[in-house]
């Protein structure tokens, strides 16, 4: 599994996994019924504490986006995630409430947050097809 994590970043390292899975959703790299590595091996692999491993595990299956079934695996369910989508809605509005924030506070132009918006939609299409 391809995920980067960085030591360094002042964002949870359990976050990164969680954010990479679901990048790797978005861009269709991870499809639904993919297998993920087993917490033990995930950990091994970038150098983590399982327990690490296990919190993005289950936060991502608390969000509905893997399903963990014990004795078999666990496995990419993303078809799950759009029962949470009222939840993801009302969390993204408050971070994206401080990105815009910060915007208008350094007079970008809503033109510019609209396109980057619109670019990162279009490159992530693109690498799924």
């Amino acid at each position: 599994m391809l995920l980067n994590i960085d030591f360094a970043s002042d964002e949870a390292i359990y976050m990164q996994i969680r954010n990479g899975i679901v990048s790797g959703i978005a861009m269709g790299r991870l499809q639904d019924g993919d297998p993920l590595p087993s917490i033990r091996t995930l950990g091994a692999e970038i150098g983590v504490n399982l327990h690490t491993v296990n919190k993005a595990y289950k936060l991502l299956q608390s969000e509905g986006f893997i399903e963990i079934q014990r004795n078999r695996g666990t496995f990419i369910h993303a078809g799950n995630a759009a029962k949470n989508t009222a939840q993801f809605l009302e969390t993204t509005g408050d971070s994206l409430h401080d990105i815009v924030s910060e915007a208008v506070t350094r007079h970008v132009d809503r033109a510019v947050i609209h396109k980057m918006v619109d670019n990162l939609y279009d490159e992530l299409g693109r690498e799924r097809n």
